[in-house]
């Protein structure tokens, strides 16, 4: 085998699970900060224009995802569609998506480990987790996508449990209750904390090139992916601020600081924490971070490898390793650059940026399909996305806000992603520009 080609061995299945994992620790945590900053309403506002954006995006994406099956998704998209100079951003917004998303999990990952081992610092169980995980993905595609498959399934089923428990509690006045405290600028300032129910969903098209008949195994993971998501994520929404409001779910009894939990504490108006099946939620809950984790790491491996393949980054990362046939040094490259991430400890600032990365991809992204569909009219595309041009136009415009209204509400952190993307371009334009010129 070549020691730049990845094996084909994914089955649609093993693509649900991986699309589904790479999202599922946001159903988990983070997600309720945004009620802090919206309220009931505000973000399920945000949410609701956050979820067209995804399906719209999602299946547009998937018509590129089958028509040009490689590892470096939207760099690849870009590439052919809106030439190196795009393209090279699109991949650098890639890589900052994939690369600081996994650090925000591994330090909510360490802190859930911390409250169960209080004697062993978080930062111990973040780095473990980071490399015990990136060491599954360097043995095997295969091994990684059934253990992501298998984590995936049981994070869901908890996800279901958790609302068959909450659900009875149910009372619509609690969705009512200070609904909007910060009026319509709280929508805005929720916007993160929505993407955060569906970041990295794209993550299936940076292992199109290993599954097995991409163009009908990607359609299928793809759309049972996004479709699963959307249930999981208005199942939990409802169900957790319906048991006693959206304050019980962001701030602990007798604190003014927003909590990482809001499952935990949906579940403690109910039960009490020494309970059996309270524990046993909260055990299980943990296996929607490393899901999420693991799957991320798996797609970060790919966008930076094919930077490595086509010489955009150093070419060492470019290669895949010659018992495994995965992209090792990539993997390992990038654990390296997430755990100094982890260890500044800034998880809410790392997943802002992640978000930035996410959006500045989507608009790339869709700029691309409509230069596709301009450019080569002829190129086979197994799968259309339906109702063309409204799909990619909507998730366009939608993401083009959603990146317009964080920049305003986070400018500090803004300015820290466009100095990453300026810096980087700075580098492609002085040394990379003329010595390579992509097919």
């Amino acid at each position: 085998m070549s020691d730049d080609k990845l094996k084909k061995v994914l089955s649609p299945l093993m693509l649900w699970g991986l699309g589904v994992g790479y999202v599922i620790s946001g159903m988990y945590f983070g997600w309720n900060l945004g009620l802090a900053e919206g309220g009931t309403y505000g973000l399920a506002i945000a949410t609701f224009f956050i979820i067209i954006m995804y399906v719209t995006f999602t299946f547009s994406y998937t018509e590129m995802a089958c028509a040009i099956p490689k590892a470096g998704g939207a760099f690849e998209y870009a590439n052919k569609g809106l030439g190196k100079h795009l393209g090279f951003i699109a991949g650098i917004a890639q890589n900052i998506e994939f690369v600081f998303a996994p650090p925000a999990i591994a330090a909510a990952i360490g802190a859930y480990l911390n409250l169960l081992y209080p004697t062993i610092d978080l930062m111990v169980f973040a780095i473990g987790a980071y490399v015990i995980f990136t060491g599954i993905n360097i043995l095997g595609v295969k091994l990684a996508a059934s253990f992501e498959l298998v984590v995936t399934i049981l994070a869901v089923i908890e996800l279901l449990i958790f609302s068959g428990v909450t659900l009875p509690e149910f009372e619509l006045s609690n969705l009512q209750l200070n609904p909007m405290p910060n009026g319509i600028s709280g929508v805005f300032a929720a916007i993160p904390f929505a993407i955060w129910f569906f970041l990295a969903i794209e993550g299936v098209a940076n292992v199109a090139e290993e599954a097995v008949n991409p163009q009908r195994s990607v359609l299928i993971g793809f759309g049972s992916a996004i479709l699963t998501l959307v249930i999981l994520c208005v199942l939990t929404f409802v169900s957790a601020v319906g048991v006693a409001g959206w304050e019980a779910v962001v701030y602990p009894v007798g604190s003014t600081v927003a909590s990482d939990s809001p499952l935990p504490l949906a579940l403690s108006k109910i039960i009490d924490s020494g309970h059996v099946l309270y524990k046993l939620l909260i055990g299980i809950g943990l296996l929607g971070l490393v899901a999420s984790f693991h799957g991320i790491i798996l797609a970060g491996g790919r966008a930076t490898f094919e930077f490595g393949r086509v010489g955009y980054a150093p070419k060492l990362l470019g290669k895949v390793h010659h018992k495994f046939s995965t992209p090792a040094n990539s993997l390992i490259v990038n654990m390296l650059v997430g755990i100094v991430a982890l260890i500044t400890g800034k998880t809410s600032e790392i997943i802002t940026i992640a978000c930035f990365g996410a959006l500045l991809l989507y608009i790339v992204s869709m700029l691309s399909f409509f230069a596709l569909r301009k450019k080569n009219p002829e190129m086979e595309r197994p799968f259309k996305v339906p109702m063309y041009p409204s799909f990619p136009l909507v998730a366009l415009i939608i993401a083009t806000i959603a990146l317009i209204s964080m920049s305003y509400y986070n400018p500090m952190i803004a300015l820290i992603f466009i100095t990453i993307v300026g810096l980087s371009y700075l580098y492609f334009l002085v040394f990379l520009n003329k010595k390579h010129k992509i097919e």
